[in-house]
């Protein structure tokens, strides 16, 4: 489902490491996601909700760029 906040996300199993570029072009990687909240947010009704609920303020991060 498309979402008005997240433009691309992709997922590395292996790493834990969920990437997400936002519709404003901004690029975060975060770390130690488990694969169930992934799922959960490629699985979310409304993508921004989800994220702001359980990944934004959970997980540690970098921004990558602006």
């Amino acid at each position: 489902m498309p979402s008005s906040v997240i433009k691309y996300m992709d997922y590395k199993a292996e790493t834990h490491v969920l990437k997400i570029i936002f519709q404003t072009g901004a690029v975060y990687r975060y770390f130690d996601v488990p694969e169930a909240v992934y799922v959960g947010l490629r699985q979310a009704r409304s993508k921004g909700r989800y994220f702001n609920k359980h990944i934004s303020g959970v997980f540690p991060f970098e921004r990558l760029s602006s």
